[in-house]
């Protein structure tokens, strides 16, 4: 059983910075290499968005809204996947969620039906 554990979410005044991190566990050598890995956010009645996504050795994607702001690092060594998030607002408030999923046939999506596995979150809060 595939299990994503988030961390390092927090409040934060508008400008700050916070680093995220996701723990993986449960998963089998070959399905880990074959595995997307991302960050996804839900704000206050909104849906849920792509925020960053990474395959096994980067290519990475990100969000219009991510890019410059937010690096999405993965160590495969570690099964961990980080997310570090510079120049934060206030829209950036949102429960940030870890995802794993299968590569698709253009690699790793930004969009959530792909993904089959799904944290918990852990809340960000930015204060303007």
């Amino acid at each position: 059983q595939v299990q994503l554990v988030e961390s390092g979410g927090g409040s934060v005044q508008a400008g700050g910075s916070l680093r995220l991190s996701c723990a993986a566990s449960g998963y089998d050598a070959s399905t880990y290499r074959s595995a997307c890995m991302g960050w996804f956010r839900q704000a206050p009645g909104k849906g849920r968005e792509g925020v960053a996504v990474v395959e096994i050795y980067g290519p990475t994607k990100y969000a219009d809204f991510a890019k410059g702001r937010f690096t999405i690092s993965r160590d495969n060594s570690k099964n961990t996947l980080d997310l570090q998030m510079n120049s934060l607002n206030s829209e950036d408030t949102a429960m940030y969620y870890c995802a794993a999923g299968p590569v698709g046939g253009a690699g790793c999506y930004l969009g959530t039906n792909t993904y089959n596995y799904w944290g918990q979150g852990t809340q960000v809060t930015v204060s303007s």
